[in-house]
């Protein structure tokens, strides 16, 4: 990987609040590292996969956003899937996901995997205790799989506090922006906390792994826990820096007669 300059975070003494320049100026960076790694992926054919989970309100839409927001959605792909169909809740579990695996030149970002089974589907009883611990039991393995072929797999936990939380699905009651994320899923796994966290902490102990391990992300700075994940995962992945090339515009073709048309387009109305 190319040599980078002290973060913002490594200036900074702990615990101070990032500043929104200070923010953009260190995302900006980041954003040149990923397209940096986008070229390296497609030039060497690697295969990344991203796997984000966390409790809702966490922060994981906001940081697979702040990954995508200037790379090519040719090259990184994100996963969310829906709830599985008749047909999919007989296969085994972990099947569906496996077809959205990265082939070469690719980075897949899932949004929430296969831990649903481990996390919303244990705490919400969509699964019995028997499948939620056989699919522990199971999981290492269909990863260290994952990891033989040659695929870079990355897990990643946001972890927010009670409070945060709360005021985090407060503000999707009340923000029209939000709305969307919130769900009577949500409103009835919030009062679920230490189950979630029961659930977790059993899917560290059974899922942690040297091929596979966890990394966990303080996600109450949103700011700082995006700065903080995509750094760590840059570091991960030992990608190089492509030698940069002067570009040149070509000249533009003279027009040779051609006339702009006058009335054969229908315009958006210029209200602002």
């Amino acid at each position: 990987m190319g040599k980078q300059r002290k973060s913002v975070e490594e200036q900074r003494p702990a615990g101070q609040k990032l500043s929104r320049k200070a923010y953009e100026e260190e995302l900006r960076r980041l954003h040149g590292e990923l397209v940096a790694l986008q070229e390296w992926v497609c030039a060497t054919g690697a295969k990344i996969c991203i796997i984000f989970e966390g409790r809702d309100g966490a922060g994981k839409g906001g940081t697979i956003k702040a990954i995508m927001e200037r790379v090519s959605p040719r090259v990184f792909r994100v996963v969310a899937l829906p709830a599985p169909t008749e047909r999919e809740k007989s296969q085994m579990y972990s099947q569906r996901y496996l077809p959205h695996l990265p082939a070469a030149g690719e980075v897949v970002i899932f949004d929430r995997s296969w831990y649903n089974r481990a996390g919303v589907e244990r705490v919400m009883g969509f699964c019995t205790e028997d499948q939620a611990e056989k699919f522990l039991a199971g999981i290492s393995s269909v990863e260290r799989v994952i990891a033989e072929s040659g695929v870079v797999l990355l897990k990643y936990w946001l972890e927010v506090t009670p409070d945060e939380q709360t005021r985090r699905i407060e503000s999707r009651m009340s923000d029209p922006r939000k709305s969307w994320k919130l769900s009577p899923m949500d409103l009835r796994s919030y009062s679920r906390w230490y189950d979630y966290s029961r659930a977790r902490d059993a899917m560290f102990v059974a899922s942690d792994s040297d091929w596979a391990p966890w990394y966990v992300a303080d996600s109450n700075d949103k700011k700082k826990a995006r700065l903080n994940i995509i750094t760590h995962l840059l570091s991960k992945i030992p990608y190089e820096k492509p030698k940069s090339e002067k570009i040149t515009l070509p000249k533009r073709q003279k027009p040779h007669g051609y006339v702009e048309p006058e009335d054969v387009m229908h315009h958006v109305p210029a209200v602002f």
